[in-house]
């Protein structure tokens, strides 16, 4: 018997079929090019020994159905009903940041964690105690939708003010299309100076210090771990935020807190595998 584990995000969808005794078979497909439970049925089809389905989702995830998602095209949000009823698997589903969370846990002694993960949208996520902090319908910590700044354009959520559309890549390319300029990376982005490439930046710049110090200043942790496709992209970002949290978080809460970037290739993706 095999394992199906996946990790979709507004941007990629990543997969790896898992068996005792074989090399695991990963696939990494745009986001946008299919349907979650259409890739799902297309494997259990391809692989009839698939057991079970794991899934790190980027949205918001409740009791196995899909509530938000923001950055992705959803069709079938109670998927775990949807998949269960017609094939002999179990699927399991969870937010992808709290599936990261599992997986940065095992790199670390401290109960205390938070993750500040940036990518095509800003997540986040907490361990408290050791224990997940999840909220009554498994919704707590949406960072990226908190109230920033107004933008002149909306959010996948429907906003127009969420932190988001000013520290996310979703975010950067719609200041790109805004402001008619060409895309690209954050690190071209901090070194070319006309008004326009400026103030995108030092927006991006303050929302990240504004997200990490909401991190501390509400969730006390002993730990934070900075990751994402564009931390990734972008180690430098580490020491920026270091250099400046103490202007933006509560000084207390500074005392025993290490800002770190994460060591995980994709810990969404290995998260889902702890489900």
């Amino acid at each position: 018997m095999s394992k199906l584990v996946i990790d979709i995000g507004g941007t990629w969808l990543r997969s790896e079929l898992i068996a005792e005794g074989r090399v695991p078979v990963q696939e990494k497909i745009p986001s946008h090019s299919v349907l979650l439970e259409t890739y799902v049925e297309s494997m259990l089809q391809t692989h009839p020994d698939i057991a079970e389905v794991s899934i790190s989702f980027a949205g918001q995830v409740d009791n196995g159905t899909i509530v938000s998602a923001p950055n992705i095209v959803v069709k079938e949000y109670n998927i775990k009903k949807y998949i269960e009823s017609k094939y002999p698997v179990t699927v399991k589903i969870d937010n992808d940041l709290i599936c990261a969370l599992r997986a940065e846990r095992t790199l670390t002694k401290t109960p205390f964690l938070a993750l500040l993960y940036i990518g095509t949208g800003l997540g986040s996520a907490v361990l408290d105690k050791g224990c997940v902090v999840r909220g009554v319908h498994n919704l707590s910590w949406e960072i990226g939708h908190i109230p920033f700044r107004q933008a002149p354009f909306q959010c996948g959520c429907g906003k127009h003010n969420c932190l988001e559309l000013f520290c996310s890549g979703s975010g950067l390319e719609k200041w790109y299309d805004y402001y008619g300029l060409p895309p690209m990376t954050l690190e071209v982005l901090r070194h070319t100076k006309t008004a326009e490439a400026m103030q995108i930046y030092a927006n991006f710049k303050e929302a990240i210090l504004y997200a990490t110090a909401t991190l501390i200043t509400l969730a006390n942790p002993e730990e934070v771990v900075l990751g994402g496709g564009i931390v990734q992209a972008n180690p430098w970002l580490e020491s920026e935020v270091q250099k400046e949290i103490g202007d933006y978080a509560l000084a207390s809460n500074l005392t025993q807190v290490t800002i770190r970037k994460s060591t995980l290739k994709n810990a969404s993706l290995e998260g889902a595998k702890l489900l």
